[in-house]
């Protein structure tokens, strides 16, 4: 499914137009990456959880075989909810 048909779906179910649902889903969004960021988790009831993971350093090796420190990227762990794996798994 697409965004598009996903915003369509939503405007139908709703009883809006597209371009109000397509302001729900940003507005989502938004709220998602700011709740990860501050709290490091967001949960969106019975579809998704969003984690934030802080990785450690590692070593790595450039083009010419030299040995470099590589930062500490921060990451995310998306983890589907229960509901959502009884479902796939059927």
């Amino acid at each position: 499914m697409t965004r598009t048909q996903l915003v369509r779906e939503l405007a139908e179910a709703c009883g809006t137009n597209n371009k109000a649902a397509k302001g729900m889903l940003d507005y989502l969004a938004n709220v998602a990456i700011r709740e990860t960021k501050k709290s490091g988790v967001f949960v969106l009831p019975g579809i998704r959880r969003l984690v934030r993971v802080n990785r450690k350093a590692r070593l790595g090796r450039n083009a010419f075989g030299a040995t470099r420190s590589l930062i500490a990227p921060t990451g995310r762990t998306s983890v589907p909810r229960d509901q959502i794996r009884a479902a796939v798994k059927k």
